[in-house]
């Protein structure tokens, strides 16, 4: 099935974050097989004094189940210094937030799909856009319109080339 999966970091190397996580999920029965553009992007939610992040998502394959999907998300951030008792929203050195898998509707206490947050922030469509322009949720809302509809107060800023080279 594919899916997108959005990535962040602010902590560390940046970059060298994303991309661990890039090479860690495909040991984990996630192969990516492409990659937006790596965007530098203000913090947004509950923590705004923090470092800036780079953010980047990827489009997956996986035959893996949502909740699956999810425990391999999670085992990345994990191997990759995360620590899953910090503060929500607080510096991390890896974020990887399951955003879209096929038409998939799921909602659990762990996993809400489509991911609840991919029709409002542009440090999420900016780069999901990018890699589908004509991305529609199962609802049959187009991405596009959403991110035409946001205003434009969250600094969403081109910081480099895609994580996998085509």
């Amino acid at each position: 099935m594919v899916g997108y999966l959005g990535l962040g970091s602010n902590v560390g190397d940046r970059r060298e974050m994303l991309e661990a996580a890039v090479a860690a999920l495909g040991r984990r029965n996630v192969e990516v097989t492409a990659s937006s553009s790596v965007y530098d992007t203000d913090p947004v939610g509950e923590i705004l004094d923090q470092p800036a992040f780079l953010n980047a998502c990827v489009r997956i394959e996986t035959e893996l189940g949502p909740e699956l999907l999810l425990d391999a998300c999670k085992d990345v951030e994990r191997e990759l210094g995360r620590d899953a008792a910090a503060r929500r929203h607080a510096p991390r050195p890896i974020d990887v937030d399951v955003l879209l898998l096929g038409d998939l509707v799921h909602g659990s206490e762990r996993l809400t799909l489509p991911h609840e947050q991919v029709g409002s922030r542009r440090f999420v469509l900016v780069p999901l856009l990018e890699l589908d322009p004509d991305l529609v949720l199962p609802n049959g809302l187009r991405l596009a319109d959403r991110l035409a509809a946001l205003p434009v107060d969250e600094g969403v800023r081109f910081a480099g080339p895609p994580l996998l080279r085509p």
